[in-house]
């Protein structure tokens, strides 16, 4: 995948603590990024042991959004016990972060988080999707805008492939062989808020309620595992205990 990530988006994102890794996010990620989007970075942190069980906590969420060369920089951070919490579920947010293939900071755990990423993935993270795309589809259905209907048809590829494979992918341009997409992505590329051709309405509503059902019909017969893999969940807990002992998450890399 190419981007044009900016320079200096390293050096916009760094945090007070300790940084797990940070990664973009958004319509970069998702293949359908416009000439005037913001920047959506994802990222974790690391609290030291005095503000996680003392009496003054530090934050588990940090939460900027700053301009720098007319582009809009969204930074979202959680601690890593929030994290490690969230990944440990069936949220598609995080695992799409965690496993963003756009990296800007990496580390040793971040690495590890990755590793174990596949053995905490469930057939029920189609529920993520399922919920996600819903709440897009009324949208568009409210608005007739061009990028909740991208979004809608993103989230339910990615679901779908999800469930098929067990490999995270959140690019609609890699994932669907829909005719009209390249239509679509290039008009949203062209413009944030591009225009949404009235002509192809009926289509994609069918589609999408045919990609609806065979997300539905993937999850259920899906051959990933039911619960997380119980070794790999306590591995995540060890992870966390001794990167928050040890007050480090290893030698950054970038």
């Amino acid at each position: 995948m190419t981007i044009d990530v900016p320079t200096w988006a390293a050096e916009a994102a760094v945090l007070p603590y300790p940084t797990v890794f940070v990664t973009v996010s958004g319509a970069h990620l998702y293949g359908f990024a416009s000439v005037d989007s913001d920047l959506d970075l994802r990222a974790s942190h690391l609290l030291p042991a005095d503000e996680v069980v003392g009496l003054r906590t530090g934050p588990e969420t940090i939460t900027t959004d700053t301009w720098r060369d007319g582009v809009e920089l969204d930074v979202v951070s959680h601690d890593l016990l929030k994290f490690a919490r969230l990944l440990n579920s069936r949220n598609g947010y995080v695992l799409e972060q965690l496993l963003s293939p756009l990296v800007v900071a990496t580390s040793p755990v971040h690495q590890n988080l990755i590793a174990l990423a596949p053995e905490l993935i469930t057939r029920h993270h189609a529920h993520h999707y399922l919920g996600f795309a819903a709440t897009q589809e009324r949208l568009f259905a409210k608005t007739g805008e061009l990028k909740p209907a991208l979004y809608t048809l993103r989230v339910l590829h990615t679901g779908l492939h999800l469930m098929r494979t067990g490999e995270v992918i959140a690019d609609l341009s890699v994932l669907s062989d829909l005719p009209y997409v390249p239509e679509l992505i290039d008009r949203k590329r062209a413009a944030e808020h591009g225009s949404f051709p009235p002509a192809l309405s009926d289509t994609v509503a069918a589609d999408v309620a045919r990609l609806r059902a065979e997300l539905e019909a993937a999850r259920d017969s899906s051959m990933l595992r039911a619960l997380p893999e119980p070794a790999a969940v306590e591995e995540l807990h060890a992870l966390v205990v001794r990167a928050r002992l040890a007050g480090s998450v290893g030698e950054a890399v970038v």
